[in-house]
């Protein structure tokens, strides 16, 4: 539903910027650890219609343990042997909103930036004999915390999705393109957080409202990235539609229809001399 923090852990972006980033078998180094850059264009919150432009650090970090594993596929565990089903760790990150620098929230209490975490169960539909091209339902469900002092619980977000991978463009050999489009759903405190407007916070042109869980719109984006022996790039547009989500009426959405896109550039400067064979 979110992503993105102003404070930088911008990692956690890669799945998003990356999400064509699937190859066949190949040994690989156990470990790779590098650092970059990224630019990202954001809606203040969903359904704003204001734009921010952010320019952020990218750690780059990968890790192909037998157990553990962390790359731009996400932090996942084998939990279980199975070649439909995985066990992953979801991440979502969101960026902190002053209410003095949108328009329709003067006056009300400044969004704070947000952590996302919780578990995702990736079902694999389809996957070609190489490994290289995907077709799968990803199914994440994250608790919310605001990053500050004292960390308050801003309800749960589920945001299940179809993704579509396909490594080696045809007439683009190592360009990865990713596909992901689903709903997301949010329960009334998660809602509540960015669209409910308090009788004292209520005038004449932003009455009162009280946010309900439920249906909060669709996504879907489109990531292509390719990795070259030393740096990694990568983009992302995303497009997001509002109609029929069940706080529609909020005096706080102002445009059911809007973009985000960025762009990232990361350096990879150290590996480990182990290599191992890696199989997504």
């Amino acid at each position: 539903m979110k992503h993105l923090l102003m404070y930088g852990i911008v990692i956690l972006l890669a799945p998003i910027l990356a999400s064509g980033s699937v190859q066949a078998a190949e040994e690989k180094p156990l470990w790779e650890a590098g650092a970059g850059v990224s630019v990202l264009s954001l809606p203040a919150y969903r359904g704003s219609n204001q734009t921010n432009t952010f320019v952020l650090p990218v750690p780059f970090f990968s890790y192909h343990g037998d157990f553990f594993k962390a790359d731009r596929h996400g932090i996942r565990g084998s939990f279980f042997d199975s070649d439909r089903l995985d066990l992953n760790v979801s991440l979502g990150l969101s960026p902190p909103a002053g209410s003095k620098d949108i328009d329709v929230r003067t006056g009300m209490p400044d969004l704070k930036a947000t952590f996302e975490i919780g578990p995702q169960i990736d079902v694999t539909f389809w996957r070609s004999e190489n490994k290289a091209r995907f077709f799968k339902l990803l199914m994440p469900l994250r608790a919310a915390f605001t990053i500050e002092g004292s960390p308050q619980d801003v309800g749960w977000v589920f945001s299940p999705s179809l993704n579509l991978d396909i490594a080696d463009l045809p007439g683009m050999p190592k360009w990865n393109l990713g596909l992901l489009a689903g709903p997301v759903f949010g329960n009334q405190r998660q809602n509540a957080y960015y669209y409910s407007v308090a009788p004292q916070y209520a005038t004449i042109d932003r009455p009162a409202y009280d946010a309900p869980s439920g249906y909060a719109g669709m996504q879907y984006t489109l990531g292509l990235s390719k990795r070259f022996p030393n740096t990694w790039v990568g983009a992302f547009i995303r497009y997001g539609n509002l109609d029929g989500a069940s706080f529609a009426d909020s005096p706080l959405v102002l445009q059911k229809d809007f973009f985000s896109a960025g762009v990232a550039l990361s350096w990879v400067f150290g590996e480990s001399s182990t290599r191992v064979m890696v199989d997504d």
